[in-house]
């Protein structure tokens, strides 16, 4: 059975994804004594910069340093896993879009057991691994049990994990550059293409009155408007909003949308799938309003509160006035 487990570090411009932390608290779930090793790729000074960072929480780092992983290219970072870890590996990946790249292909390709969207881990029994993973936009939960006896790629939901922050690792940094072999490959990374800005820059507010589907109406908008200005927040929105053309598509929140750090968070009338918590980092204090009560938004909600947004955002807005 495969005892290593390999957690794969994203970062951007010298700063670790949030999921960096969380990854090591997956893996202890499958080996409460695991030795975890983070496995980092990319080129430059940055990269030293997130390797010494991730020796203080996990046990090892292996560092891939070449100028072709400057840029985060799925097809590449396949190659050079495939080429560094060992055949019976359990390696854990961020559920994001790139996570969703990188990992099918890698389980192929290791000859290895793949789950997506794992939300939670219960642990080994009888030699399988059992994880929950949800499904049908998160309105099921999925018990699925797993044989890790070939090793397994497993893409982690960001967010169920709370962070490592011990910083009790004391890991050694491996440069395995010289392991990864060729990284020539097909699909080619030309540039990155900003978003126009919007009204509002959603990535920089504190505090986020965001609405989803359930407000039903563009008409109906206007009041989440006037609950963030009691409020002193600013307006996002789930993609739903945005498809149907009542906001823009720079207050969009989620993987295909903008990625906030709130330090408070209202969800309105939000159902909460992955790809909308993907946009949601930080650990911020989540208050879900939500007239379903099995909507996913209240499994990861600091307060959940069960209620028709149309008339609890006006009483809400008044009772926020009165004080």
């Amino acid at each position: 059975m495969a005892e290593q487990v390999f957690a794969y570090i994203k970062h951007d411009q010298g700063v670790a994804d949030d999921s960096a932390l969380e990854l090591i608290v997956a893996a202890k779930k499958i080996y409460p004594d695991a030795s975890v090793t983070a496995v980092v790729t990319g080129a430059g000074s940055d990269l030293d910069t997130i390797c010494n960072e991730m020796a203080a929480t996990y046990n090892a780092v292996w560092k891939i340093d070449n100028d072709a992983l400057a840029y985060p290219n799925a097809e590449v970072v396949r190659k050079a896993l495939v080429n560094i870890l060992p055949a019976d590996s359990i390696v854990l990946l961020p559920h994001d879009t790139f996570g969703m790249d990188l990992g099918p292909g890698l389980a192929i390709k290791m000859d290895s057991a793949f789950v997506a969207d794992v939300v939670d881990i219960e642990g080994i029994d009888n030699g399988t691994l059992k994880v929950i993973r949800q499904e049908f936009s998160g309105m099921a939960s999925a018990h699925v049990t797993c044989d890790i006896s070939g090793g397994a790629v497993m893409n982690i939901r960001p967010g169920v994990n709370q962070p490592d922050e011990s910083k009790s690792g004391g890991g050694e940094v491996v440069d395995k550059s010289g392991e990864a072999g060729d990284l020539s490959t097909k699909r080619t990374y030309l540039e990155i293409v900003e978003a126009e800005a919007g009204d509002v820059d959603i990535t920089k507010s504190e505090v986020l009155v965001s609405v989803g589907r359930g407000i039903e109406d563009e008409d109906n908008v206007e009041m989440v408007f006037d609950l963030a200005k009691a409020m002193g927040a600013d307006v996002s929105c789930s993609r739903p909003i945005v498809d149907a053309k009542w906001l823009e598509k720079s207050r969009q929140v989620g993987t295909s949308g903008q990625t906030v750090k709130p330090k408070v968070y209202m969800a309105m009338g939000i159902s909460g799938s992955f790809q909308h918590l993907g946009g949601i980092k930080g650990n911020p204090f989540i208050v879900a309003v939500n007239k379903n009560p099995k909507a996913p938004i209240f499994q990861v909600a600091d307060v959940g509160i069960e209620a028709d947004i149309l008339e609890f955002i006006p009483e809400l807005t008044e009772a926020i006035e009165g004080l």
